[in-house]
């Protein structure tokens, strides 16, 4: 901090401005702060400091961030640096850091407001919302056309990789995700359901104004080649949230057919969806729980004498493993005491 953020501050004109850290969730790859200053726009600084990602990587991100702004799309904008650029690479201590400087969304997180939508209000419209504003997103990477190209959903997750990060002694596992990966190479690949995604659309990573219900979309920093189905997938997940405490499955089944095509209705405003690709949400959900597994053990940091799986990852494993869709949420493998765990097992 020392080092770095006196070099930031006079890199983006950030004097006067109250900078503090921002607490980075467990799988955080970056460090993360918040700067305001009164009667000025807040601002967020982000340090890239692991090697996992080229500077061509962060420039692919920041420059569709930038193509999604300039072109309609809710999202939180990439400020250029007093130098012009929207990435900055400094050094210390032969290692290399990469800077780059965001708008603070405006509002708030579902969360941070106890999950209440806006006063006088229906719920409706969020459900609507967040729907239309991922469908706007998805509409504008339909004609993107990147310099620096970000990769690919095959180059992050393939039987290399999962030889890799899958401990041996789950072979069923590993199997199962080797089938996936076949299942998935098989489906079209057109810009009309393939192209750049966000890869973690949830209430984690937008701003809800409340005052219009507009929400501001950030963190694209899984952002990737993938169907748009992944995205539409993380849409359906995140309805669960609200229905996760119903013990009968039915009412659970009911409330995400609602749920889902209220959030569909406002998508489809502003893109369109083939039914045959919206068919395909199952095995695009189970593709979501693949993702959680593979993260999981790459972040994995459990002692290595005696390697265990938590409640979460080890549900994420019976569900691939059995063939569970609809993330188990209508089957009997769902608790509503404790919804999305089961018991932990060692590897």
């Amino acid at each position: 901090d020392s080092f770095l953020l006196p070099k930031i501050i006079k890199l983006y004109k950030l004097e006067g401005y109250e900078i503090n850290k921002i607490k980075s969730h467990e799988r955080g790859r970056n460090l993360v702060y918040n700067c305001e200053q009164k009667d000025e726009d807040a601002k967020i600084i982000r340090i890239s400091y692991r090697n996992d990602r080229s500077r061509a990587d962060l420039l692919g991100e920041l420059e569709y961030i930038r193509y999604l702004s300039q072109h309609g799309g809710h999202v939180s904008n990439v400020v250029d640096s007093l130098n012009g650029n929207l990435l900055e690479e400094l050094s210390h201590n032969q290692h290399t850091f990469f800077v780059c400087l965001f708008e603070q969304a405006k509002g708030k997180r579902m969360v941070d407001h106890g999950y209440k939508y806006r006063e006088g209000t229906p719920i409706t419209e969020y459900y609507h919302n967040c729907g239309k504003v991922l469908g706007r997103l998805h509409q504008l990477s339909k004609d993107y056309n990147p310099v620096h190209r970000r990769y690919s959903i095959f180059d992050h997750y393939n039987n290399a990789y999962i030889e890799k990060v899958v401990p041996d002694s789950l072979p069923l596992l590993k199997e199962k995700l080797r089938q996936l990966l076949k299942t998935l190479e098989k489906l079209d690949i057109d810009r009309l359901s393939y192209g750049m995604v966000h890869f973690d659309y949830n209430d984690g990573n937008y701003m809800i104004d409340l005052e219009t219900g507009d929400i501001t979309v950030y963190d694209f920093d899984n952002s990737c080649y993938c169907w748009y189905m992944f995205d539409i997938a993380s849409l359906w997940i995140s309805g669960t949230g609200w229905i996760q405490r119903e013990q009968k499955s039915e009412k659970r089944r009911e409330f995400m057919n609602y749920y889902f095509k209220i959030a569909m209705e406002g998508y489809r405003s502003e893109t369109n969806i083939e039914d045959s690709m919206l068919e395909q949400l199952p095995l695009f959900i189970q593709l979501t729980v693949m993702e959680n597994i593979m993260d999981s053990f790459e972040n994995m940091t459990n002692n290595a004498q005696n390697p265990e799986c938590d409640n979460c990852l080890s549900y994420c494993i019976k569900l691939m493993e059995e063939d569970i869709s609809y993330l188990g949420f209508f089957h009997e493998i769902y608790s509503t005491k404790h919804p999305f765990m089961y018991e932990k097992r060692n590897i």
